[in-house]
């Protein structure tokens, strides 16, 4: 088995990143702004990876953790909704952060069926050493782009997400619609 020597797969890194910045710059510079969003997040959780594995947290983890340090005992379901993924996902990355001690699952009273989860105390204490590390791929990210470029850019993408929830929101109606009126010409019949 051959392995890549520390600047090896520093270069390999290096080298992909940027393949993407020359596919931007010269092969397709206008091309959609969904394509250029997905690169640089990709490049920026690339970035959080690097320093996250330092600590031993997978970025899976660190998804969960943020939300968790924002609203503690959600359920696995809200917390596979506010995550943005599956719900095995979810199960199988608290069954692993459970593993480790950062959660704990538990029933509250009142509802014996759900099952909420609660951070550690070790899971509460990540967010001093980790979210330093995101901060710092935002300052790096960010270096050298001008404070009035920051905030279009942020206004520009808040926009994006208005449009989509907008156009999410309708289609949602126009289903619930087509739905009704499939119906109501089944009770006519």
């Amino acid at each position: 088995m051959i392995r890549a020597t520390p600047s090896a797969a520093k270069s390999i890194a290096n080298d992909d990143t940027q393949r993407i910045l020359r596919h931007w710059r010269d092969a397709v510079p206008d091309d959609r702004m969904a394509h250029l969003v997905k690169d640089a997040t990709r490049a920026l959780v690339k970035a959080l990876q690097r320093r996250l594995a330092v600590r031993g947290v997978s970025f899976g983890h660190w998804s969960f953790l943020r939300i968790l340090w924002e609203t503690d005992g959600l359920t696995q379901r809200d917390l596979s909704r506010e995550a943005g993924v599956m719900e095995p996902t979810t199960f199988a990355a608290l069954k692993a952060m459970e593993a480790r001690g950062y959660i704990a699952r538990r029933k509250l009273a009142g509802n014996r069926r759900k099952v909420h989860i609660f951070l550690t105390a070790k899971g509460k204490a990540l967010k001093r050493a980790l979210v330093p590390l995101a901060e710092e791929v935002n300052r790096v990210a960010v270096r050298g782009v001008r404070a009035a470029d920051r905030t279009a850019t942020r206004r520009t993408l808040l926009s994006v997400l208005e449009n989509l929830a907008r156009d999410e929101a309708r289609a949602v109606t126009a289903q619930s619609e087509k739905r009704r009126a499939i119906t109501a010409g089944r009770h006519e019949s």
